[in-house]
């Protein structure tokens, strides 16, 4: 049975707008005020970090961040990490809606469709892709093997992901990547509002998740986040590194929780590493 988004047309619309907002902004880790020079030197103690990655899993607009990046010249090395999970499918076809004029296969990875909407709205291309990845973890580890691989030097390194999974993602790379410093740089920053008896974005980045998604991916990372026998914490899965999420984020996710009981995203086994 497939199974359907949470319908957040009703009830308490701007209670619902600012409890996502509670959790977005935790989830969706911004260490750097800016993809500058001077916000890379604040965090690293030099203007360019070794490496920026862009990860399969976010909306499009991931591209455009990324090139926002590589024209500010804050990197050595630029990666794009995205290989076919079970939300593949559902981005070629969004992408192809969006973007008719980009050319890719019909099995491409994520990281090649990335790369084609750089290099096309950019007039840019990345150094590496990994194309084998299915799941966050290892989007980590094959791009830990693949830097390693290659000879390239991280030591610092900026992870840009959907903002729904930039900490998870961040707190994968403290377990699998120690020596690494990573600095997060979500691939959005929205703000939901209630408008016209609907829940709708205050700007909406290109490609962005229809409210009722965005919600189902939110509420689905703070089980995973959570460092309990059915987190993917130290005390659950060992996926990741500890993780600490603040009571006003609990609150809130609790309170979403009640509201829209169906609306918690589980994972799919079939895409597992």
């Amino acid at each position: 049975m497939t199974r359907r988004e949470p319908d957040i047309e009703n009830g308490d619309l701007r209670g619902v707008a600012a409890d996502m907002n509670v959790v977005a902004r935790f989830l969706g880790v911004r260490d750097l005020p800016a993809l500058a020079a001077a916000s890379v030197k604040r965090a690293f103690g030099q203007p360019r970090a070794d490496v920026m990655v862009l990860f399969g899993g976010s909306i499009i607009a991931g591209g455009d961040v990324l090139a926002d990046a590589m024209r500010a010249d804050v990197a050595h090395t630029y990666v794009i990490v995205g290989g076919a999970g079970h939300t593949t499918q559902t981005f070629r076809d969004r992408v192809r809606g969006l973007c008719p004029d980009l050319v890719f296969a019909d099995d491409a990875p994520e990281a090649e469709i990335f790369e084609a909407y750089l290099e096309k709205r950019h007039g840019l291309v990345a150094d590496l892709l990994e194309t084998c990845s299915t799941n966050c973890g290892n989007n980590v580890t094959y791009l830990r093997d693949l830097l390693a691989e290659r000879g390239v030097r991280c030591e610092s390194a900026i992870f840009s992901q959907d903002a729904t999974m930039e900490r998870r993602m961040i707190a994968e790379a403290e377990k699998e990547m120690p020596g690494v410093r990573v600095a997060g740089f979500a691939t959005y920053d929205v703000r939901m509002v209630a408008r016209d008896g609907c829940l709708a974005y205050e700007d909406a980045p290109l490609g962005m998740w229809a409210p009722e998604r965005y919600l189902s991916l939110l509420m689905g990372e703070i089980p995973r986040l959570t460092d309990d026998e059915n987190g993917y914490g130290p005390r659950g899965a060992g996926y990741l590194a500890h993780v600490d999420v603040p009571d006003e984020v609990r609150d809130a996710w609790e309170r979403l929780r009640t509201a829209f009981p169906d609306s918690v995203r589980v994972a799919n086994p079939r895409f597992a590493g």
